[in-house]
């Protein structure tokens, strides 16, 4: 799985580095500070289904674990206090 900062660098930053349509821009706090109090999953659903003028970003070239992975990246950069998601553990062998 990838980073957030990867994923982000891939799938986000043309947006969110201009702050197009609307979009909160990365690294600054006033973009993300009413959005920060939804919480963690609350972005993520967000950004998996779509909102606004942001189409979904689930169901693409990366995992939804490596989309909220970039979630927490860029939810960070404003001043969110958010852990990158851990990969999830290998299933058990039946």
């Amino acid at each position: 799985l990838q980073a957030g900062e990867a994923v982000y660098k891939v799938q986000c930053a043309a947006c969110h580095d201009a702050g197009l349509v609307g979009a909160p821009k990365f690294g600054v706090a006033s973009d993300w500070s009413g959005r920060l109090g939804q919480g963690f999953d609350s972005l993520v659903n967000s950004v998996l289904k779509g909102k606004g003028s942001m189409g979904a970003q689930g169901g693409g070239a990366f995992d939804d674990i490596e989309i909220a992975r970039a979630t927490a990246y860029l939810a960070n950069s404003g001043g969110g206090k958010f852990e990158e998601p851990a990969a999830p553990a290998p299933a058990e062998a039946k």
